[in-house]
């Protein structure tokens, strides 16, 4: 919607929210060929309507997941939200299906293929198998996180040992290499508090060990 009007010179201000707002207005314009604005009309019902939907749903996830000991639990770990924790409870079951946090890792995909022979080790990218929608929001939260400590960094402020970590392997790796071994750190940390029922410490070392 937004590329069809700026093709006929309207612009649309940034943010879907601020976009949602103006599109009416927009839309009602004489300038436009009569049959676009009606395209365009059915096009932003259908948006609403999506929007709408969306809502509903996370309204309901998030009633669902107060009733969820396992999505609480889930929720205290950085870059875990709403969708993530609950996507991960249904996908998973139980943390009691994998001896650790590197198997649940590995079983969302998130662990190198490897591509050893002798005494020589080579570690590839990530095997991409599992549920890629877990996967996905996985590797997003990871992307939040990063994103986060480099904001704090900035700022000057204190990091924790997670943020350390992850700035860390980002100058030595790289952004793309820090996102996804930041994903599997994830992964195991969420195995971890899931398994042992704990609440998630920040600064507690042997927690992001696990």
């Amino acid at each position: 919607m937004r590329g069809l009007l700026r093709e006929q010179g309207i612009n649309l201000p940034a943010g879907a929210a601020n976009a949602l707002r103006a599109a009416p207005r927009a839309i009602d314009n004489e300038r436009l060929p009569y049959a676009l604005r009606l395209a365009l009309l059915e096009l932003l019902g259908e948006i609403l309507s999506l929007e709408a939907r969306i809502e509903r749903i996370e309204k309901q996830l998030a009633a669902d997941a107060r009733e969820s000991a396992a999505v609480q639990t889930l929720l205290q770990v950085p870059g875990i939200g709403l969708l993530t924790a609950t996507a991960l409870v249904a996908a998973v079951g139980s943390p009691r299906h994998f001896a650790n946090g590197r198997h649940l890792a590995a079983w969302l995909g998130l662990t190198p293929k490897e591509n050893s022979s002798g005494l020589r080790r080579r570690l590839g990218r990530i095997s991409k198998r599992g549920d890629v929608y877990v996967r996905t929001l996985m590797t997003h939260g990871a992307r939040a996180v990063l994103a986060r400590a480099n904001q704090i960094a900035l700022q000057g402020k204190p990091l924790n040992h997670l943020q350390h970590w992850a700035l860390s392997l980002e100058r030595r790796a790289g952004h793309n290499k820090a996102t996804c071994a930041l994903a599997n750190k994830l992964a195991r940390i969420c195995w971890a508090v899931w398994m042992h029922q704990r609440s998630f410490n920040q600064d507690h070392q042997h927690a992001l060990a696990n």
